[in-house]
């Protein structure tokens, strides 16, 4: 769920939450870099570039979450 959905349905993120959203995602990079190595051996230019984009939605994604959890950060610090 995006954050501006969430935030119009009310839902509020929490940190642990955004936390385990990074361990997965960061999960889901050891099989890009498997699908890599393959490709490499392979010499499949094709399902490299598709791990090479996939590569990047997962350092995409993870930025975004880096940025939640600092703005949930300043939440804290703002409500104290």
């Amino acid at each position: 769920m995006s954050g501006k959905l969430a935030k119009a349905k009310g839902f509020k993120k929490s940190k642990p939450g955004t936390y385990l959203s990074i361990g997965t995602t960061l999960f889901g990079a050891v099989s890009v870099v498997k699908q890599a190595k393959k490709a490499k051996a392979e010499q499949d230019k094709l399902q490299l570039v598709d791990a090479v984009v996939s590569a990047a939605a997962i350092v995409t994604g993870v930025a975004l979450l880096i940025r939640e959890l600092r703005r949930l950060g300043d939440d804290d610090v703002l409500a104290g």
